[in-house]
C-alpha cells in the first residue's frame, strides 16, 4: 500500500520550478533529518522536493510526515532497488533540471550558488563534492569519464536527459555511471563545469562500498556504444596498462 502526501508547489500547480531535487530512501532515519535540513537552509528556493521511499520500516516515514509541508511530494511503496525508484521519481518531476541527493548526504551552500548558473536547457551543469577524503570532482572530458565515475551529487541534469535515457536497473550500483557515459557521449547534451562544491558526499553509502560486477563486465561495451570505437580502444589500452600496476583499482 502506498503512503504519502502531496503539496502543490507555491500553491500554484502551473509553476515550473528551476530544479527538482530527488531523494530515494529506505530505512534512512539515521541521516534523513540532517539531509532535509540542508535543503531547507538553502538561499535558493525555486525547487521542488520529491522523495521516493521503498517501504521503510524504521522512523523514515515519521520524518517525512514531520516535514510534510516542506516536501512537494513523497510516497512510500515497494520498488526494485535504488535506480528503479529514481526512474519512478523522475516521472513525477516538473523541474527544468533534475538533481539527485543521497539520504545520507547533505547540500552545501554551493548548491544555491550552482543553481544560479543554470541557464541553457540542453546543458548538463556540474560542480564538485566534498567528502571525508577531501574534494571529489574536477572537470571531466569524455576520456576522463570513460576511466572514472563522477559523483552523482555534483550533477544537474537537464530534463532532456530523461526524455532520452533512463537508469539501467540491471546495474544495481553503477547505473548512474552508465547514464553518465551516455550523456558524455551525446554531443547534443552540452556539459558545463563550475568549480563549486555542491554537496557533502558520504563515503560509507551504498554506492561507495558495494560492488557491481555486471557493470564492470559491460563497461567497455557501454563505452563503445556511447562514445565510439576510438574511445573504446583508447580505454582498453589504458586499462591494460593500469591493471599491470600493483594495487590498481582501474576497471
Amino acid at each position: 500500500m502506498k503512503q504519502g502526501g502531496t503539496r502543490i508547489w507555491a500553491n500554484n500547480h502551473e509553476h515550473q520550478p528551476m530544479v527538482s531535487i530527488i531523494i530515494v530512501t529506505f530505512n534512512a532515519s539515521k541521516y534523513l533529518d540532517e539531509c532535509l535540513q540542508s535543503i531547507f537552509k538553502q538561499s535558493f528556493t525555486d525547487y521542488e522536493l520529491i522523495i521516493k521511499d521503498g517501504s521503510s520500516t524504521d522512523g523514515t516515514l515519521a520524518i517525512l510526515e514531520k516535514y510534510q509541508q516542506q516536501i512537494t511530494y513523497w510516497e512510500s511503496s515497494p520498488d526494485q532497488g535504488i535506480y528503479d525508484a529514481m526512474n519512478q521519481a523522475v516521472k513525477l518531476t516538473r523541474g527544468r533540471w533534475i538533481y539527485f541527493l543521497g539520504a545520507d548526504d547533505r547540500l552545501l551552500e554551493g548548491f544555491s550558488t550552482m543553481c544560479q548558473q543554470l541557464q541553457q536547457p540542453d546543458t548538463l551543469y556540474y560542480g564538485n563534492c566534498m567528502s571525508d577524503k577531501g574534494l571529489l570532482g574536477g572537470q571531466y572530458s569524455a576520456y576522463k569519464i570513460a576511466k572514472y565515475a563522477i559523483c552523482q551529487q555534483a550533477l544537474f541534469y537537464p530534463k532532456v536527459v530523461f526524455q532520452k535515457y533512463q537508469y539501467h536497473t540491471q546495474y544495481h550500483v553503477y547505473a548512474d555511471y552508465a547514464l553518465n557515459l551516455q550523456c558524455w557521449g551525446d554531443k547534443a547534451i552540452i556539459k558545463n563545469y563550475f568549480p563549486i562544491s555542491v554537496a557533502w558526499y558520504t563515503l560509507t553509502g551504498y554506492s561507495a562500498v558495494a560492488q557491481d560486477n555486471l557493470f564492470k563486465q559491460h563497461k567497455p561495451l557501454l563505452i563503445k556504444q556511447s562514445m565510439g570505437w576510438l574511445m573504446y580502444l583508447r580505454f582498453l589500452y589504458k586499462r591494460r596498462k593500469e591493471q599491470r600496476r600493483p594495487g590498481s583499482n582501474f576497471y
